[in-house]
């Protein structure tokens, strides 16, 4: 019987320890916090609105990160292009789908160039539409 209460305190601790975080560092948070050091910091802020997007033109160094953030009332899928297949700067597609009041950063964004990026599911509306500069 004591051996039962034993495993059974134990087992609570572990789901106590689980549920406040403890143990696990490789989960994936779902808002973006910025890595430390060698590149991967938020190098600009994209904020998705109902009017679209803002700024629609950002710059960055190369090896960081642009947070986008959905202030809009419904959800937006933001990727690379070319729509559909949104292979130009596929670090654009770690932010992916964004319900109201998320936010996510793009992979690191390392090669020197101009990328676009648009709603996936609204690619052709121009306010949702952007590009970010790596240099």
């Amino acid at each position: 019987m004591a051996s039962c209460s034993v495993r059974v305190a134990a087992l609570t601790m572990a789901l106590a320890a689980a549920a406040c975080g403890g143990g696990d560092s490789s989960s994936t948070p779902t808002s973006p916090t910025p890595s430390p050091g060698g590149g991967g910091s938020s190098g600009a802020t994209i904020t998705i609105t109902g009017s679209g997007v803002s700024p629609r033109t950002v710059t960055v160094s190369a090896g960081s990160r642009v947070t986008f953030v959905n202030n809009d009332s419904r959800p937006h899928d933001m990727a690379s292009n070319p729509h559909p297949s949104h292979t130009d700067c596929p670090a654009i597609n770690d932010v992916g789908f964004l319900q109201p009041g998320q936010s996510r950063q793009t992979g690191n964004l390392n090669t020197p160039r101009t990328c676009g990026f648009h709603d996936h599911n609204r690619d052709s509306d121009t306010s949702l539409q952007g590009t970010i500069t790596i240099q």
